[in-house]
This record gives structure tokens, C-alpha cells and sequence, in this order.
């Protein structure tokens, strides 16, 4: 769902004009009595893959998108914040997990709904962990236990994927990826922001 164009400028107040700025090469917001340029960037989304001796920490959902259905913790990033202290805070706010942090996984680009989902390997530091204000629940799963059926965003399970595939291997790698839309994606995680996707 891409972003709607502006109507008046947030600096002065006069109506937009949607147009090529000078130098540069697409469309945007333009204020023609200050001067402003309105740019709309993607939104990037962080978040970790908590593992405990083998398994996975997902949380089910109790906001929309996507209520009730399971995903890694992860939301959008702040201002002032780098992504891995996003990632970690995200952890902490929907799953009440504390963790490490390790390497950069999967970053994916979701073009079609101007977001980036990135996402850290992450060790729980102990079995403290309850679901936070946006989550029903947050549990540990097994590879062979996940819900995929039940898995809220492409994002996620693509991430899972390439995560148990490189667990198999024994070598962890980072992966980049780009998402397309498809006929049966009706809210990707890539849909809208509540706060958090």
C-alpha cells in the first residue's frame, strides 16, 4: 500500500504541487512557496530471531495486521535508534526477551509496500520472556513444530526459512532478498503501520 501524496506543506501551509523538482529525476511533493521538498521514504522494519537451544521465539499477534497469527518479534525503527537497538528494543516491547545480539540474517525488500525488513540472530539470555502489549503470546518453537500455515507476514517466514536451511548446513550467512506482490498477499507485514508493521 503505497503512501498517499501530501496535500499542503507541513513547513508553511500552502498546497503541494506534485512535481519533477530541479535535479532531480521523479515526482515528488513540492511546496512552490517555500521551497520545500516533500521526499517519502521506506520505512525500514527491525527485528531478531531469538533462538534458545534450538528453537525459535515467535509471538502471536493481538494488533492488525495480521491479529492472532505468529511472528518474530520485530516492528518499525525510530528516529535517533541504529537497526540492531531497534531490533532489540522490538524483542524486548513484544516478546519481553532479553537477548544477544548476533549478525545481520536477512534484510528483504517489500518495494510494493516501501519497506525494508531486517532482521539479527539473537540468543535469549534466560526464559524470562511474556508477551508484550501487542502480542497474545510468545512461545518457543522446535523447526518441526512452527505454525507456518499460521505465520503472519511473508517476511518472516522467508527469514525462518533461510534460517533453518543454514542451521542444516552448519554456516550461517547474511540474505538479501526482494519481495514482489502476489494475488494472495491481502496484508503483507509489509502493510501498514499500527505501531508495530
Amino acid at each position: 500500500m503505497l503512501t498517499q501524496p501530501a496535500h499542503f506543506c507541513s513547513n508553511c501551509g500552502n498546497a503541494i504541487t506534485r512535481r519533477v523538482p530541479a535535479g532531480d529525476n521523479r515526482e515528488r511533493d513540492c511546496c512552490d512557496r517555500c521551497g520545500a521538498v516533500h521526499y517519502v521514504n521506506p520505512r525500514p522494519v527491525v527485528g531478531t530471531i531469538p533462538e534458545w537451544q534450538g528453537e525459535i521465539l515467535l509471538c502471536r499477534r493481538a494488533i492488525e495486521p495480521r491479529f492472532g497469527l505468529w511472528t518474530l518479534p520485530a516492528g518499525f525503527m525510530e528516529v535517533g535508534e541504529t537497526t540492531l537497538a531497534g531490533a532489540l528494543r522490538e524483542t524486548l516491547e513484544e516478546a519481553g526477551a532479553r537477548v544477544a545480539a548476533g549478525t545481520l540474517f536477512s534484510m528483504i525488500d517489500v518495494p510494493y509496500v516501501e519497506q525494508v525488513h531486517i532482521f539479527f540472530r539473537a540468543q535469549l539470555l534466560d526464559l524470562d520472556f511474556a508477551p508484550g502489549h501487542e502480542s497474545i503470546e510468545a512461545r518457543l518453537f522446535r523447526e518441526q513444530d512452527i505454525p507456518w500455515p499460521q505465520i503472519a507476514f511473508r517476511t518472516v517466514a522467508l527469514t525462518l526459512q533461510l534460517y533453518f536451511a543454514d542451521r542444516r548446513r552448519g554456516h550461517f550467512e547474511t540474505h538479501a532478498r526482494a519481495l514482489s506482490p502476489t494475488a494472495t498477499t491481502s496484508a503483507p507485514l509489509d502493510a501498514q503501520p499500527s505501531s508495530a508493521r
